[in-house]
């Protein structure tokens, strides 16, 4: 089963995966807007790089459902 499969199973079926997934959606949103900017003051710096490292634990946990979920499932690629 692909990563992609996956995700939209665990998006269906699991309200902590949903939850962890629309925060990192909302971190990602937010990272682009800041990211649009021409020129980032001190606190935008700050606040940029703390949404990356949010997003990116966000990431690490979807990626550890979705491998209990294959594991669980017994679904290897």
């Amino acid at each position: 089963m692909r990563e992609e499969e996956i995700k939209n199973i665990l998006l269906r079926k699991s309200e902590e995966f949903r939850k962890i997934y629309e925060e990192h959606q909302r971190c990602e949103s937010a990272l682009k807007k800041i990211q649009a900017k021409g020129f980032l003051s001190e606190a935008e710096r700050v606040e940029e790089k703390e949404l990356k490292k949010k997003k990116l634990k966000l990431k690490d946990e979807m990626f550890r459902l979705m491998a209990q979920f294959q594991k669980q499932t017994g679904e290897h690629e």
